[in-house]
């Protein structure tokens, strides 16, 4: 066999070494992409934790809209919005538990919603249910608010 078949065939070290170096490239990019994600989430979050800026009359507008669009495709509830926990600064647990004044963990958005919704539509007949959405691994994870008139 000529020595010329080693450009063609190249050590198992050799390879070793490649399969090496392009797993690692790929763990750095998914690294940057975790990173990035992770940025993002909290820069959103940090929004959320802020009032919206919204008037009391373009908040009620928005519930008005959101609700007239429900009952046109025959629903009787319709979620309003869904938040990470960490917007409650017990992360959800008095949610979760649904202790009296968990209402008073609210924060940013959330807390908006709540007040709008005890000063114009609980007295008009309308429910509201908040409650933690799901469990990763085994933690109490999303919350959600649901507006029901039925």
């Amino acid at each position: 066999m000529p020595d010329s078949i080693d450009h063609l065939i190249p050590s198992a070290n050799q390879i070793r070494k490649e399969a090496a170096l392009k797993e690692a490239e790929l763990a750095d990019q998914y690294a940057r992409l975790a990173a990035a994600a992770e940025a993002e989430k909290r820069a959103l979050i940090e929004r959320l934790t802020r009032p919206s800026g919204k008037s009391e009359e373009e908040k009620i507008q928005l519930a008005s809209t959101i609700i007239q669009r429900a009952v046109r495709n025959g629903l009787t509830e319709v979620q309003v919005y869904r938040f990470p926990n960490s917007l409650c600064t017990d992360k959800g647990r008095a949610i979760n538990q649904q202790e009296p004044g968990w209402e008073n963990t609210l924060t940013g958005v959330p807390k908006e919603i709540y007040q709008l919704w005890a000063k114009y539509f609980r007295p008009r007949g309308y429910k509201l249910k908040v409650e933690i959405i799901d469990f990763p691994g085994g933690m109490p994870g999303d919350v959600a608010m649901t507006l029901k008139w039925g």
